[in-house]
């Protein structure tokens, strides 16, 4: 059993939780010294003592906690997140069917109404990802509802709680039954990524972005020159070497990503020496590539949210019309810029500012060919559309 605690609501966010606002904020509730132990079930109540709905305290960059169910006589056991794991999983049916995609996500967070945690599904194996220290108090029966509700090769986790936010290292993240091979090949539409469940913090590939690169593949690549830009392991130029582009061009400031770069490319058939990869900070290269007169036909543009290097800081709120108006420098004109961002802290509308901004101050013109935000798996819910952070525009350069 775990502990269970009455804490107070206050008066001005009773609305939004009886609406159904699944985040608990520190600011929401009146008696936070109360409460210690990340894991403990919080019965949310108003100030006349009348239950409002029933939580967990896990502290993540987002909030103090989560929502867990408005029934008052819910119990926090297996039971319930056998029932949580079950419902998520058939919504996601035609995922499982589809032969041509075996890499999906499972359980989406809050937008499953379990947030703390994801679950992503890989040819067989599971990978669930925790989040905070207070989901990860339920594992044991979270692994048992998982194992219940599934057939599976094998499970696997990653612990992304430490007070600094980030990996967790440990000896492994495998956790039952046989372990994957290393690569593990996972089919996206039809194309190879080759991942690893037991290297670090990440697999390999976002799955976010899977409609953006068959996109890419599909309608725009075909005998053009692609520059990919914070290019990770390669996904990209990947799908846009297989839809046909002439050369693909993709750069990223860590070493490692030539390596998984190429591996990507040989599982997919790709002629290596068709290719450039560069390890460079991306904005050394713009630079490089201003210097040196390059256009491409499309450039690729997904930057982390935050990053920092030796020589620079940014953050996608404060720096992303900057680099948007490097990016248009080096694109042809009837170019196409896939503009990207996971950020989460503004929306779309904002975003095609940022857009707009970009294009006059360098006194060029465009036209939004098409957008893109999360796929169907990773669900979301009209209570807290905050946690909906991909905004992919596709943008041709008119001039």
């Amino acid at each position: 059993m775990y502990e269970e605690l009455d804490v107070i609501i206050k008066n001005r966010f009773i609305d939004e939780f009886k609406d159904g606002y699944p985040l608990i904020s520190k600011e929401s509730l009146n008696s936070w010294e109360k409460v210690s132990k990340e894991g403990t079930i919080l019965n949310l109540l108003d100030e006349k003592r009348r239950f409002i709905a029933k939580a967990y305290h896990g502290v993540q960059n987002k909030g103090m906690g989560w929502v867990l169910t408005k029934e008052k006589k819910q119990k926090i056991n297996l039971e319930f997140f056998k029932e949580k794991i079950n419902k998520a999983i058939k919504y996601r049916e035609d995922f499982y069917k589809n032969k041509e995609t075996t890499a999906f996500r499972v359980l989406n967070g809050e937008g499953d109404n379990l947030g703390g945690l994801t679950i992503d599904y890989f040819d067989g194996f599971y990978l669930l990802t925790w989040y905070s220290l207070g989901i990860y108090q339920f594992k044991d029966e979270i692994i048992e509802a998982l194992k219940s509700e599934v057939s599976y090769k094998g499970i696997y986790q990653k612990r992304r709680f430490d007070t600094k936010g980030q990996y967790l290292e440990s000896d492994n993240d495998f956790v039952f039954g046989e372990k994957a091979p290393e690569p593990l090949i996972i089919k996206e539409n039809n194309e190879n990524f080759a991942i690893y469940l037991d290297d670090g913090p990440m697999v390999g590939v976002f799955l976010d972005q899977r409609e953006v690169r068959k996109t890419i593949r599909d309608k725009y690549a075909k005998d053009k020159t692609v520059l990919n830009t914070f290019s990770y392991t390669g996904a990209f130029s990947v799908f846009a070497a297989r839809g046909g582009a002439k050369k693909t061009t993709s750069v990223d400031l860590a070493n490692r990503s030539r390596a998984k770069t190429q591996e990507q490319f040989v599982i997919n058939n790709i002629d290596i020496e068709k290719q450039e990869i560069i390890v460079q900070d991306v904005f050394d290269y713009f630079n490089f590539a201003v210097k040196k007169d390059f256009l491409f036909d499309m450039v690729v543009v997904d930057p982390p949210s935050f990053a920092r290097s030796k020589k620079r800081t940014f953050s996608v709120a404060k720096d992303y019309v900057k680099l948007l108006k490097e990016i248009i420098q080096i694109t042809n004109k009837d170019g196409i810029i896939v503009a990207s961002t996971n950020c989460a802290n503004f929306g779309m509308v904002t975003f095609r500012d940022f857009i707009a901004k970009a294009f006059k101050e360098s006194h060029k013109k465009y036209k939004i060919e098409e957008s893109f935000s999360l796929p169907k798996d990773f669900k979301v819910i009209d209570e807290f559309r905050e946690s909906s952070y991909l905004k992919v525009v596709f943008i041709r350069k008119l001039s």
